[in-house]
């Protein structure tokens, strides 16, 4: 999972750019960059880490110029390797730099096509240097020295017909604008907003609507799926439907769990999705388990507590917290090795014992992936004195892996796999274990009337990918790469290059 934001405005755009990144920071912590241009000439900085460990005030001064792009990443494919912080850049033709959001399915295919047919060179692991180099290649078969929004469109539309999987990019052209474009499917998030200065009209494009409401900026809408839009240097825009068969599937997983509850996706507002699967939880509860002896309700936060508390609400129960967070501890799901997620959920986490003794408690979190920080967060609400544990999944079991652009973990290393809920409760070590129902979920978050979503990806609950090119031999392939034991070795080899680099 990925940030992107990229801004044409009437002045220097680098501080807009570092508070855009640092709004969508939750998107990624792996790496961090800036692109800014001048006139014709392009300025990066980009480096592994936090946006506030990469850029210094020297870094800043430097990044001069009114048009620019940011990014913030984690390995979705590639390694933690500096050399995949993104924005990329490619010479030829004019000189694009371009951020990327979500996975290619066919990277491998593309990779080849681009070396025998396209005479292109990639040099990292990274699919979003693929859809770059293709990108570029579809702009300069049209042999023009000056391009025009049509042009670009056209290239976009090229994009389309050889990339598959789920993408949302933003290019920018030196002296000439930027341009955002949306996969057909619509899977990953972006939307754009427009501010009116003294000067004229500025305009802005990120994942998530949050980014433009903390710098202003007013949200005109989300890219439909499918659809460019392209930013003049001058602050003209224009966009074009470049897909042939676009339908509107955003990731359902972006309203659990990775967007923020402030965010508007689709037209669909995070916060009351994600309170609306809360209600949805508390019904089931009141159908399958009417007699329950919940005291108390606790959130695991920070995502699960809307759900929480509209949950509590319909069933009557106190609400309260009961966990304290380290916010300086990253995500656990993604990183690599047992012992350290274990290592760090205690670290990330803290339990009120004043809270739990004594108690029957529901702990409420947005999903169970691994299952190793629920193992953990139930043995802690143990310890801190709680007669009895139950669990409760905002999202139902996760069984299958991501395609599309987040780093979830093999099939294998799914505590939901091949695993039937009583024995995922079991494993976790609940007293009982109650997951939302998987229309349960769709129904929160569509809301009949409000939306217009076709359809949701929803592959990692049911395996059904939306692009419908998700074979078994790639699952396969997937599970090679995404394993523990593999990305511990590319994390080595990232390490060993860059010992020699330093030592060189």
């Amino acid at each position: 999972m990925c940030g992107i934001v990229g801004l044409v405005c009437k002045t220097a755009v680098n501080q807009s750019l570092y508070d855009a990144l640092m709004v969508l920071q939750h998107r990624g912590q792996d790496a961090a960059g800036i692109v800014t241009c001048e006139g014709g000439k392009l300025h990066l900085r980009k480096g592994n880490g936090l946006a506030s460990d990469v850029f210094r005030t020297s870094h800043m001064i430097k990044l001069r110029g009114n048009m620019g792009l940011g990014h913030v990443r984690y390995p979705t494919a590639g390694c933690s390797s500096s050399a995949e912080a993104q924005p990329f850049y490619v010479n030829s033709p004019y000189g694009i730099t371009l951020a990327h959001n979500g996975n290619l399915t066919n990277a491998e295919e593309l990779k080849q096509d681009l070396f025998r047919e396209d005479l292109r060179h990639i040099n990292t692991t990274s699919d979003s240097e693929i859809l770059l180099n293709i990108f570029a290649h579809e702009l300069q078969a049209q042999n023009k020295l000056r391009i025009a929004p049509e042009d670009v469109f056209r290239a976009v539309a090229g994009v389309h017909r050889r990339c598959r999987g789920g993408y949302a990019s933003v290019a920018m052209i030196p002296g000439f604008g930027i341009i955002a474009f949306r996969d057909p499917y619509g899977i990953r998030p972006v939307v754009y907003g427009r501010r009116e200065s003294d000067r004229g009209t500025e305009y802005m494009v990120a994942s998530e609507s949050v980014a433009l409401d903390s710098l202003g900026f007013e949200r005109v809408r989300d890219l439909d799926p499918g659809e460019a839009i392209f930013i003049s240097h001058d602050g003209q825009l224009y966009s074009q439907q470049c897909a042939a068969n676009p339908m509107r599937s955003p990731c359902i997983f972006e309203f659990v769990y990775f967007a923020r509850p402030d965010s508007i996706i689709d037209n669909v507002f995070v916060h009351k999705a994600r309170s609306r699967m809360g209600q949805k939880l508390a019904k089931k509860i009141e159908r399958e388990w009417p007699d329950h002896d919940i005291d108390v309700v606790i959130p695991i936060p920070d995502t699960s507590r809307t759900a929480a508390l509209s949950l509590a609400g319909k069933l009557h129960v106190r609400y309260t917290e009961g966990f304290i967070k380290n916010r300086y501890i990253g995500r656990t799901f993604i990183m690599p090795g047992q012992t350290v997620r274990k290592k760090s959920v205690r670290q990330k986490l803290n339990a009120i014992d004043l809270e739990f003794t004594g108690k029957n408690v529901l702990l409420v979190d947005d999903s169970i992936v691994r299952g190793t920080t629920s193992q953990q967060i139930v043995l802690m609400a143990r310890e801190a004195g709680a007669k009895k544990v139950y669990f409760a999944s905002a999202a139902p079991p996760v069984r299958f892996p991501n395609v599309y652009g987040i780093d979830m973990p093999s099939a294998a290393e799914l505590v939901a796999h091949d695993r039937t809920e009583e024995e995922v409760r079991e494993y976790i070590g609940a007293d009982r274990l109650i997951f939302q129902d998987l229309s349960d979920l769709i129904n929160a978050v569509q809301k009949k009337g409000k939306t217009d979503i076709t359809r949701f990806d929803t592959s990692v609950f049911n395996g059904d990918y939306v692009t419908g090119d998700v074979s078994e031999s790639y699952l396969e392939q997937l599970e090679l790469l995404r394993n523990d034991t593999a990305k511990c070795e590319e994390d080595a080899a990232g390490r060993s290059i860059l010992d020699l680099h330093n030592n060189a």
